[in-house]
């Protein structure tokens, strides 16, 4: 049913609905979801949370990720994915939009908007893809700095921290940035952009009962593991953070060349999605039952 009928929305604050499926047995595995509909695609094929990536945001507004995205921009993107699927979402929160006070002020506004859960990473700006190369760090001091600010200002919001360091400072800098992070107030760590299971491993043997976020994007520093393999390394948490725009995105360039050389869409018409089963997805059949105003809509048949 749609998000105007109350009696549909969870009364408990996403953020308390994240950290129960974190805490529940087995791995929370988070898909990408880059807008609304994919969110809604992505419960309906029945995960239980989303996860919203800056790459993924900034790239669909045609932009690189370079942390130029601002706190209301996100906001946006947050309002719509969790209005759409009322799943608790995974934000990514860059580097915190500044420094502890711009936290705090972003912490704030997420959770207003709908966020379950916000990660914070340790580089400076301008930030970079945590799977380039030359990523610039903040000092590990400042980073908790910030961590510490984002447990201030939540009222429910669960808190990862992520460090870039494996790469530049190897393990042992890495593990001992999370440590810092975790005695700040950091619910999970999100170790980003580790390159081999082993690694994964002693991450986790490292830091015993601290829940874990492992990232399996594509085209990365990272092999292909499955959400049981990452599992098995000792994570609670997979996300697949672009993947979904990354799919959309090759469909419609698809689209484009088959338009600009055909001026026809029809040779690709078995590749889209009907206009019955996008009215299925936004549950269009369900808002006009809510008005008895508005006439049923009738499908028309195709016409090839």
């Amino acid at each position: 049913m749609p998000y105007l009928v109350a009696s549909d929305l969870s009364q408990e604050p996403a953020g308390v609905r994240f950290r129960a499926l974190v805490e529940r047995p087995g791995i929370l595995q988070i898909p990408g979801a880059h807008n609304g509909q994919a969110a809604i695609q992505a419960r309906n094929a029945g995960f239980d949370a989303v996860y919203l990536s800056g790459a993924a945001m900034t790239a669909s507004m045609g932009l690189p990720d370079l942390g130029i995205i601002t706190v209301d921009e996100v906001a946006f993107f947050i309002r719509q994915v969790a209005r759409a699927s009322g799943l608790p979402v995974l934000v990514d929160g860059d580097t915190g939009y500044g420094e502890a006070l711009n936290v705090m002020h972003a912490v704030r506004t997420f959770e207003d908007a709908g966020a379950g859960a916000i990660h914070l990473e340790d580089q400076l700006l301008p930030k970079k893809c945590g799977h380039l190369n030359d990523k610039k760090l903040a000092d590990a001091h400042d980073m908790a700095t910030k961590v510490a600010a984002a447990v201030k200002a939540r009222r429910h919001l669960y808190v990862i921290a992520r460090t870039d360091a494996a790469a530049s400072e190897g393990i042992e800098g890495a593990v001992a940035r999370a440590k810092l992070y975790v005695e700040a107030g950091a619910d999970a760590i999100f170790p980003e952009a580790l390159n081999d299971e082993e690694l994964f491993r002693e991450f986790a043997r490292r830091l015993p009962g601290v829940p874990l976020l492992g990232n399996m994007t594509e085209f990365g520093r990272t092999p292909y593991y499955t959400a049981q393999q990452f599992e098995d390394f000792g994570y609670k948490m997979i996300i697949w953070p672009v993947s979904s725009l990354r799919v959309a995105n090759k469909a419609q360039e698809k689209l484009y060349a088959t338009l600009k050389r055909d001026g026809s869409v029809k040779a690709i018409l078995d590749g889209m999605q009907t206009r019955a089963e996008l009215y299925d997805v936004i549950g269009l059949h369900d808002y006009e039952a809510l008005d008895s105003s508005i006439v049923a809509t009738v499908v028309p048949p195709t016409k090839l």
